[in-house]
């Protein structure tokens, strides 16, 4: 059939005007409509699994994970992210532990999508890596979601060279830090390092080297300290709180109770699960995630996910204002009480298991919930005031995918329309690095002018027959 030139265009002009966008792109991710609920379990492609909450957002498998035996498989269970942020070809390579019994690491191309694995499995027993942080070092940090009776590991690591060849990359224990269930780390401005113990009772700790400008000795010496708001021996407590001491700089424990030390392979280790419950520290269900926001005024909110706090054990994410060396003041940021932005009614049921946090470069909280495809959501915090407590949550992002869960949200530090995610533990078996991406014209625009790019092709064809 030849189409007629008019009417190709009035065909065109009229598909145009009917989905041509009605207001600009967005200049960042804050500028979303939320989801009203959940998008179906399995109604997505794999490949594109969100429903995103704006037509401007697109999404792409950046990395898709081989089946066993494949040849291209990168270990399983990818879980947290983070870009080299500082020195050679910053911003260019995406790392990631993978959380399985005989864990390593990945480090991902993002300008080619194609993966390293530069600490192969089981390297020096590593297990259920985590923990993914660049340091103010140039270095990198994973660690151990594993500590408990009887357990050798809960270690944390540095990769002191990480984009050296592979398993040549300075893969080293810092037993500095006491023992724990690692999953949050994160660094505030005087470099001291933050991180929790993911565990139902588990607590919040700080870690304050001798040395906090010497990367190369960081974690040659320094104290650990516990957060315990108010009097202590509390759970899920807020208010004016203090960090307490927990180990000397040698890393032994200050208490003397033979209990917050263990030994493992022939030396002394703390544990900083007995050693802070020593200390008074406050307890919270299960803290997981961690993220630093720096405020106008220099200020720093340390927030943390904890998935089993608060109203029926559903989780809550709380924030800490950071005042001084030795002081805090705990806030419940967000749980099920928090108004739902679309309906200005408390969020209820829709809220389950905060697990990861993400900030974008404009200091925004987004809370990844630990949940299975056509549940899993991804929700946007609004915090007008930015004083630690939110005003209401907006569904940013919904995961189809059945039988996965989305982990590892980071925000593009040197391109604030990108963004990273995975998805882990699919039925599939194969996980995924989805990038998220601002575009200028809406993704259904985008799609109808290829398609008519086609149809047009299709007719001169037609014609030259």
């Amino acid at each position: 059939m030849n189409y007629p030139k008019y009417l190709l265009a009035t065909g065109v002009a009229t598909i145009a005007l009917a989905i041509s966008p009605a207001v600009a792109a967005p200049a960042t991710f804050a500028d979303f409509t939320p989801l009203a609920s959940s998008v179906a379990g399995g109604s997505l492609p794999e490949a594109n699994p969100f429903q995103l909450s704006s037509p401007y957002f697109k999404q792409e498998t950046l990395h898709a994970n081989g089946l066993p035996g494949s040849g291209a498989r990168y270990g399983d269970n990818w879980d947290m992210n983070t870009l080299n942020e500082t020195g050679p070809n910053a911003g260019r390579y995406l790392f990631t532990p993978y959380e399985i019994g005989s864990a390593g690491v990945r480090r991902l191309d993002v300008t080619n999508g194609n993966a390293t694995t530069i600490v192969s499995p089981g390297t020096q027993g590593f297990t259920v890596g985590d923990a993914s942080r660049w340091t103010p070092f140039g270095t990198y940090l994973t660690a151990e979601e594993n500590w408990g009776p009887g357990n050798t590991k809960g270690r944390l690591f540095e990769i002191t060279d990480p984009l050296g060849a592979p398993d040549a990359v300075g893969f080293s224990e810092r037993n500095i830090i006491p023992r724990v269930s690692h999953e949050g780390l994160a660094f505030d401005n005087n470099n001291n390092m933050f991180f929790i113990d993911e565990f139902s009772g588990g607590s919040i700790y700080k870690y304050v080297s001798d040395t906090p400008t010497d990367g190369g000795a960081f974690f040659n010496a320094g104290k650990t300290y516990v957060l315990k708001v108010g009097a202590g021996g509390n759970t899920d407590a807020v208010g004016a709180s203090t960090w307490v001491q927990i180990t000397n700089s040698d890393g032994s424990a200050v208490s003397a109770d033979p209990s917050a030390t263990v030994i493992i392979d022939g030396q002394s280790r703390v544990d900083g699960r007995i050693a802070a419950n020593l200390a008074g520290g406050t307890n919270f269900n299960r803290p997981e995630d961690l993220e630093i926001k720096t405020l106008a005024g220099g200020e720093q909110q340390l927030y943390f996910a904890a998935t089993s706090s608060g109203v029926g054990a559903a989780g809550t994410v709380f924030s800490i204002e950071l005042n001084d060396a030795a002081n805090a003041n705990v806030k419940l940021f967000a749980d099920r009480n928090t108004l739902k932005k679309d309906t200005l009614t408390g969020v209820g049921l829709e809220f389950l298991n905060p697990d990861n946090l993400a900030i974008d470069g404009q200091g925004n909280i987004y809370i990844i919930e630990d949940q299975p495809g056509g549940f899993a959501d991804i929700w946007f915090a609004y915090d007008i005031d930015f004083d630690g407590v939110a005003e209401s949550l907006g569904r940013w992002a919904s995961l189809s995918t059945l039988g996965a869960e989305p982990t590892g949200l980071y925000f593009d530090p040197f391109n604030p329309g990108v963004a990273y995610v995975n998805v882990q533990h699919a039925n599939s078996d194969i996980d995924r690095t989805i990038r998220i991406s601002i575009v200028s014209e809406p993704m259904a625009l985008a799609l109808v002018t290829a398609g008519l790019g086609m149809l047009g092709g299709f007719s001169r064809k037609r014609k030259q027959g």
